[in-house]
């Protein structure tokens, strides 16, 4: 799918309790663990003309109890893992009262995707299974999707804002976004 410009469509997808299980603060390749549904997921979003994003706050990073190589590592069995489907990760490493641009529900890391990889934002989603990722989608004026893998469930009842989708998992979400955005892609 590209639209007039030249640039193309994104789904920003949040990485703990979206794509992977909830670990809080995971720094180890070991404790990773890839949802089962997350590979089809992504392969139906690139088939429909999707750029896949990975955009996670890593507050471990600025806590000290982990390093930007053990999210690299992660990330890297994660491209493993899933074929090399992704086509981009950006993290936010600050701690969540730093006040900086990065932060969901901040957006500097769909930003930065914006201009490194030409992303359409008119037409593209934020998918997440917590509120900030919802926020976020409403920041940047794209739609957004609710999973409710990971916090999704315990976030779903104390939003305020109503997302365009919600799913039990990524799989569902995506499922309901290809119905959806089908018809929107051809703004």
């Amino acid at each position: 799918m590209m639209i007039g410009s030249g640039k193309r469509p994104a789904a920003f997808i949040d990485r703990d309790g979206t794509l992977i299980e909830e670990v809080n603060f995971l720094s180890r390749v070991e404790d990773l663990r890839v949802f089962p549904h997350t590979a089809e997921a992504l392969r139906q979003l690139r088939s429909n003309g999707y750029l896949i994003v990975v955009v996670t706050n890593q507050s471990g990073i600025g806590r000290g109890l982990y390093t930007e190589s053990d999210m690299n590592s992660i990330h890297a069995a994660m491209q493993t893992e899933l074929g090399g489907i992704i086509d981009g990760f950006y993290h936010c490493p600050h701690l969540p009262d730093a006040g900086c641009e990065c932060r969901k529900p901040g957006l500097g890391m769909l930003r930065f995707a914006e201009r490194d990889l030409e992303i359409d934002l008119a037409v593209s989603w934020m998918i997440g299974d917590k509120r900030i990722d919802v926020e976020t989608g409403q920041n940047a004026n794209i739609r957004s999707a609710l999973v409710l893998t990971g916090y999704g469930t315990l976030h779903r009842d104390h939003l305020a804002v109503e997302p365009d989708v919600i799913g039990e998992t990524l799989l569902d979400a995506v499922e309901k976004i290809v119905s959806y955005g089908s018809a929107a892609a051809v703004l």
